[in-house]
């Protein structure tokens, strides 16, 4: 409903009617528009919006039910109010049940009109507010489907730029590794946007070839390449009111490039062999796991596309840099299988927990859940254990604890790894042990030795 004085649409056939009518409304307050027939009342409907519809019900050739049926059709939540005459009350009534605000018959004093009008103005403001709440409940329901896991210092403060920028339209640049979960991260902000109602499309301008990336971005007119047998609307216009991921943007063409910019910049995307543009509304969201600044440099990236893009940029870090979140994001990946997939295992023995903390997952998130799900299905238990784990993750090389050759002048993190590693060697590689001597939580050494990529066992 508008924030300033409420609108109201009045349709009647009779000139002196409407006359009477404005000048009643506009001193009690409302914000009038009038339409003389019914016919100029549908134009009316169909070209804005109004918080209430007022309408005569008997008109020649559009009357009031058909004035009824477009607003039902247009917006559902506005009331519509009939006026009718003693003959048609029967109609009115019918309307009533049909969907109709309300109903007031001819004549009628002025005082009921406004009444019956601010009871509808607060019918409206109710329906709003009820329609409001319940689409806020399913978007954080959803939110919550989607929230990407983990408690790491680094991956949460993106998680809260995350959320901080998703109410906003602006555009935000996703950036990290492959694997480190640009595309969850980019669904978690259109679900907590105002767009999380309209569809979230995705691409990724390196799985196809240039002309066909065009085209499905922006579409494309009949006849305007070989095969093109008709007119093909593009994600673009696809995704309207909603959120576009544009993944491996880097990987785009600079003649795409340039018709990106156009759709940023203008809001409106020129089909392939076309000259009419289409309008665009839509969020971008866009993703690499290149350096930008590099590519502009080897002219591969254009730089004004890029400070379009890069309004808001999000930095994912590498799995390995946030070690304490491989057990949440392994349990979930193992309910999520076992789920899915009918696997029995949804546990991870310590043997395998210890391999999996240890190793660097160069294809981060990715690759811990195409390791997990390799093991699931492996496993006939309800546990996973090392064995079933792959054996680039299971067989670590060898690593000196101490170095022969300590370097000159070290620095305080060299020395507490020498000194943690020499504790933990003169207790046999026993952790347990080794963590009362230095004093510190199992789980914290555990998290030291990980980072220091060293085997869980140290021979005595």
């Amino acid at each position: 409903m508008s924030q300033q004085l409420p609108s109201i649409l009045i349709v009647d056939d009779e000139s002196a009617i409407l006359g009477t009518l404005r000048i009643l409304l506009k001193n009690s307050g409302f914000e009038v528009e009038t339409a003389q027939g019914g016919t100029a009342g549908l134009e009316a409907i169909r070209k804005g919006s109004h918080d209430i519809v007022l309408t005569d019900i008997r008109m020649p050739q559009v009357g009031g039910i058909d004035i009824l049926d477009a607003v039902r059709e247009q917006d559902p939540e506005t009331p519509v109010i009939l006026m009718t005459a003693q003959a048609s009350l029967q109609s009115a009534i019918q309307a009533v049940n049909q969907g109709a605000f309300h109903y007031i018959q001819k004549p009628f004093s002025n005082d009921d009109m406004v009444a019956i009008l601010r009871r509808a103005v607060e019918y409206r403001a109710l329906r709003s507010e009820n329609k409001h709440l319940k689409r806020e409940i399913r978007r954080r329901d959803r939110s919550r489907s989607v929230q990407p896991l983990g408690k790491a210092k680094r991956f949460l403060d993106v998680l809260k730029l995350a959320e901080q920028v998703a109410p906003t339209e602006s555009t935000v640049l996703v950036l990290g590794e492959s694997g480190t979960g640009k595309e969850v991260v980019a669904r978690y902000i259109h679900e907590l946007s105002q767009r999380a109602d309209g569809p979230f499309m995705s691409i990724n301008c390196g799985a196809l070839p240039e002309s066909l990336l065009e085209s499905e971005l922006f579409g494309h007119v009949k006849g305007s390449f070989t095969g093109a047998i008709r007119d093909k609307q593009g994600l673009f216009a696809a995704a309207r009111g909603g959120t576009f991921f544009l993944d491996e943007i880097a990987e785009m063409q600079p003649s795409t490039q340039v018709k990106l910019l156009r759709v940023l910049q203008e809001r409106e995307a020129l089909p392939v062999g076309g000259t009419e543009p289409i309008p665009v509304d839509v969020r971008v969201i866009a993703a690499t796991n290149r350096d930008l600044d590099e590519e502009i440099r080897r002219g591969a990236f254009r730089s004004d596309l890029y400070y379009r893009l890069n309004v808001i940029a999000l930095h994912l870090p590498l799995l390995r840099d946030r070690r304490e979140d491989i057990p949440i994001l392994a349990n979930a990946f193992l309910q999520r299988i076992a789920q899915e997939r009918g696997a029995t295992a949804r546990r991870i023995s310590s043997d395998a927990l210890d391999a999996i903390m240890a190793y660097d997952w160069p294809g981060n998130v990715r690759e811990l859940e195409n390791a997990l799900e390799n093991a699931a299905t492996l496993s006939r238990g309800d546990e996973i254990t090392a064995e079933q784990l792959p054996e680039r993750i299971t067989q670590r090389k060898a690593q000196l604890l101490v170095g022969d050759r300590p370097p000159q002048n070290p620095t305080l993190d060299v020395i507490e790894r020498a000194y943690i590693l020499w504790v933990l060697q003169a207790e046999g590689g026993n952790k347990t042990r080794a963590a009362e001597v230095l004093g510190i939580d199992p789980s914290t050494l555990h998290r030291k030795l990980a980072r220091y990529e060293t085997p869980d066992r140290v021979a005595g």
